[in-house]
């Protein structure tokens, strides 16, 4: 059983002896403040994991398949009803519509299989790590300063890094080396081999499948049906993939070394507020909870995430409310820390975003 106590120097956790023994009497650590009284969300917080899983209800942790295969069925459903109406209209006034629709249940259906990808689980268990995180990573220093002018530029001059995800899938990110499309990269362990050669055999069936439908009934129509749903797509995961571990109002910390451990780094993450497309992106904005335990599903992230809140204390930021349907409030975010969130210093071990003041300028310059 825990009690939450605030107290003039932070949160004091208590926890007492459950009926069945599962916690020791003990008083957990104080969580301190910095020198100016704000609060430190670096430092290591006084709970466990164990004590996050226990606030969350038993039943979150159940899957139900047919439940989940509902969600599926749905969203399947779906795209194929938008795909026929835009077919069976074929009017330049749907065909805008058709591709902010379907290029959110493209993304949707991502969101709904996304964990099964190797190198997104290897994201999940090194969040905040900025040696072995995979999604977002900062780069470092070094690295950054040996990139030349339009790589920077590109990179952090929106909207370029919302078209990011084809290349990252080819070339990772600046200073990482391989493809998720071959075997043999050093994302991947030897005993991964096979899936990831089933999963560029399917990807080039994919393209296949793409260049005979061109030829049968055009490359305008496939590109019409296609090519821009996909595109939305695209720039779906990187607007929200990017906000969950970016563009807080506080800086938000990364890790490299002994500072680094699962739960730390997983309290860098972010919760969103999408409006409308909460719903239809299967709540991947509750996004705390989901990276620290990705074994619950989508349909129980928002109970446990409130169950688990007294125990996080200020390490939980209360997402911003979307003013309306469409989270417009998101995009500052996403701009500021596009142009302010550029690299971390090559040494040290707990880390946050430093800028550039002279990249936009330098590459003026070079344009002229």
């Amino acid at each position: 059983m825990n009690f939450f106590l605030r107290g003039a120097n932070g949160l004091i956790t208590i926890s007492v002896a459950s009926p069945n023994g599962a916690f020791p009497n003990r008083v957990n650590r104080i969580k301190k403040f910095d020198n100016e009284g704000e609060f430190d969300l670096s430092a290591p917080p006084p709970f466990k994991i164990a004590e996050i899983r226990a606030a969350i209800p038993k039943h979150c942790w159940v899957k139900d398949p047919w439940k989940s295969l509902s969600y599926v069925f749905r969203d399947v459903l779906v795209v194929i009803g938008f795909a026929a109406v835009a077919i069976y209209f074929n009017n330049w006034a749907v065909w805008p519509l058709y591709w902010a629709a379907q290029g959110t249940m493209f993304w949707a259906l991502f969101v709904l299989g996304h964990d099964w990808r190797i190198s997104h689980r290897t994201h999940h268990q090194n969040h905040g790590n900025v040696e072995h995180d995979e999604s977002w990573v900062p780069l470092s220093e070094g690295t950054y300063k040996s990139l030349d002018i339009p790589t920077k530029f590109f990179r952090f001059k929106v909207p370029f890094p919302l078209f990011a995800y084809p290349i990252y899938l080819w070339t990772r990110s600046p200073g990482k080396k391989g493809s998720h499309f071959n075997p043999y990269s050093d994302l991947f362990h030897p005993d991964e081999r096979k899936y990831v050669i089933t999963s560029t055999i399917c990807w080039t069936l994919m393209v296949g499948l793409l260049y005979y439908l061109s030829k049968l009934i055009g490359p305008l129509e496939v590109l019409k049906i296609y090519g821009v749903p996909y595109m939305v797509f695209v720039m779906w995961l990187d607007f929200v993939t990017y906000l969950h571990h970016h563009g807080h109002e506080q800086k938000l910390p990364w890790y490299r070394g002994k500072e680094w451990n699962y739960l730390r780094g997983g309290l860098t993450t972010v919760d969103r507020d999408y409006g409308m497309f909460n719903s239809i992106q299967h709540d991947i904005g509750t996004h705390v909870i989901h990276h620290l335990f990705p074994q619950i599903p989508h349909y129980h992230l928002i109970e446990a995430t409130k169950a688990a809140k007294p125990v996080f204390g200020k390490y939980y930021r209360e997402p911003r409310k979307s003013p309306g349907p469409i989270p417009f409030h998101l995009f500052s975010y996403l701009v500021r820390s596009i142009q302010e969130d550029h690299y971390v210093s090559d040494t040290g071990d707990v880390l946050y975003y430093q800028s550039d003041p002279q990249l936009y300028g330098l590459y003026q310059s070079k344009m002229e």
